[in-house]
């Protein structure tokens, strides 16, 4: 059900449309996000890059759950986007599937550094890196499809 979960601070873009959905065979692209699940126009600007190949769902964290956990949905072949570390191990708590994630990008903020290309962390990140690796989930970098995987731990 679940191809791939990808965290990425812009959520819906070119790379996921062109590169990642036809490469995973996805057919529904998952938005678990709460403010895109309350906001209008965010809504429609992320409807506005997906690939016409696949259904569009943006859901809250708890409601994004909720269906990954849901049997009806096991004929679907999603790919779980997340703008944020904290919220990817939310999703692992409640969703047992998930037992690997994709950083594609996360850019620099205040108090973030920059371990490889497009992905920047906070030391709260890490933390929760840490816990999820600890936890045996596979935490892996990659831009697309067809570069190599990297773990992060040899990141951070």
């Amino acid at each position: 059900m679940i191809k791939l979960t990808r965290i990425d601070d812009r959520l819906v873009h070119g790379q996921v449309a062109m590169t990642w959905t036809p490469a995973l065979g996805a057919d529904c692209l998952l938005v678990a996000n709460d403010k895109a699940a309350t906001d209008e126009f965010l809504k429609m600007t992320l409807g506005l890059a997906k690939p016409a190949s696949a259904k569009l769902l943006i859901k809250t964290l708890t409601d994004a759950i909720t269906f990954l956990n849901d049997p009806r949905g096991q004929n679907m072949k999603i790919l779980v986007l997340v703008n944020s570390v904290k919220d990817a191990a939310t999703l692992v708590a409640g969703v047992s599937e998930i037992r690997s994630i994709n950083f594609g990008g996360i850019r620099t903020k205040e108090g973030a550094r920059s371990i490889a290309k497009a992905l920047a962390v906070t030391d709260d990140d890490v933390a929760i890196i840490r816990d999820l690796l600890a936890e045996g989930i596979e935490l892996e970098v990659r831009q697309v499809p067809t570069d190599n995987k990297t773990p992060i731990e040899t990141l951070i």
